[in-house]
């Protein structure tokens, strides 16, 4: 799955590659490919000025999740000749056949299995321990999102592979002012099957995030790993089907802006950027929870463990660091940071500190076996013909 990135202006880091410090090759440098937009150029800088020892900090935006992980995939085998001029301009730090020298990678929490089996990434503790100082902050249902056996299935006496910095999640985003006139804003899934809604909405073009919202409707998880034993659950999509207009994961958003659309189901991550330049436009999370995802830092395969990458995660995992990478990138973090209404305007507050409750009820798109994926995926294939 690939969340659209966005571009927040100068409080971001810019696509060109960012540095902070100087000096020869002898000194010491903390290499960084990140998601572009998720990590405020301030932070960085106020890491760098915060740092005992002389350090260059090289910080390279990369635009979308997918594009990291093919980077990954790409350090671990020697590339044919076709493809190094089509991959080299995704990767900054790389020269010739050289592996990765990077020494922390965003990655989703969704690539995170496929990292892991395929032996992309190391942990960055082997087990519970100290390395991380901020650990202990971190609410267990993070400490359990990232702990993984070898082959990257959860396993709470699992290795650390991931530290999360952000998170966001799936959200209904609508036209105000058509809906007021149909008497009613959407609060939940069942909203989208309501009448006058016919071919007024767009959804994402992935099956986990669509069968995933009809499976929350009839009170059943995301993670159901076998469809079948799910009661109308194909009547349910066939009908939902019919509200349609498009299914699209990049071109969502433009539609319910010039009012070609209504509703739409998006990601945050793109979604809260728009919604102070367009106020026709509100979102909501739904009340029987949505799907989440969340952005990690995770350490290449071969590449040698340090402890100022250590320190740069710890870093991102203090309140007053977490509070900025919140506010300024407008998402969510892991750990508490108490914002208040009077840090970021409405109506992105309301969605930022989302409800405990809904919180609780909300789930990760956890890996399933790949029965359960192919059934997803030939489900949602037969109900859009």
């Amino acid at each position: 799955m690939d969340r659209r990135s966005f571009l927040l202006g100068t409080s971001t880091l810019a696509l060109s590659q960012l540095l902070f410090g100087c000096g020869g090759n002898k000194q010491t440098q903390l290499k960084v490919q990140l998601l572009k937009g998720s990590i405020p150029g301030q932070v960085v800088n106020q890491f760098h000025k915060g740092l005992q020892q002389r350090v260059q900090l090289k910080f390279a935006p990369v635009e979308h999740i997918q594009d990291l992980f093919h980077q990954l995939q790409n350090w671990q085998q020697k590339p044919k000749t076709s493809d190094e001029q089509g991959w080299s301009r995704f990767i900054p730090f790389r020269q010739g056949q050289k592996a990765a020298d990077t020494d922390l990678v965003t990655l989703g929490d969704y690539w995170l299995q496929a990292a892991i089996e395929q032996k992309l990434i190391q942990p960055l503790q082997e087990v519970q321990g100290n390395q991380l100082q901020q650990w202990s902050t971190l609410d267990e249902r993070w400490k359990q999102l990232v702990m993984r056996n070898d082959q990257g299935n959860l396993d709470t006496q699992g290795k650390v592979w991931g530290a999360p910095y952000r998170w966001g999640s799936t959200v209904i985003v609508y036209n105000r002012d058509k809906l007021r006139k149909l008497g009613w804003t959407p609060k939940d899934w069942s909203d989208l099957w309501r009448d006058g809604m016919q071919q007024r909405i767009s959804l994402l073009n992935q099956p986990r995030e669509v069968i995933g919202l009809v499976l929350k409707k009839l009170g059943k998880s995301y993670n159901t790993d076998n469809l079948d034993q799910v009661p109308d659950l194909e009547k349910e999509l066939q009908i939902l089907n019919q509200q349609v207009k498009f299914y699209s994961s990049n071109n969502y958003l433009e539609p319910l802006i010039m009012e070609d659309t209504w509703l739409a189901v998006g990601w945050s991550s793109d979604v809260l950027p728009v919604l102070g330049r367009y106020p026709q436009l509100a979102a909501v999370i739904p009340q029987s929870g949505t799907a989440m995802w969340a952005d990690l830092w995770v350490r290449p395969a071969g590449i040698t463990k340090d402890t100022l990458s250590d320190q740069w995660i710890d870093f991102c995992w203090q309140p007053s660091t977490a509070k900025q990478i919140s506010v300024l990138t407008k998402s969510n973090s892991p750990i508490s940071t108490n914002i208040a209404a009077s840090d970021i305007q409405e109506p992105l507050w309301s969605l930022l500190e989302s409800d405990r409750n809904v919180f609780d009820k909300s789930e990760f798109l956890l890996p399933l076996p790949p029965s359960a994926i192919k059934q997803y995926e030939s489900l949602f294939a037969k109900i859009k013909v």
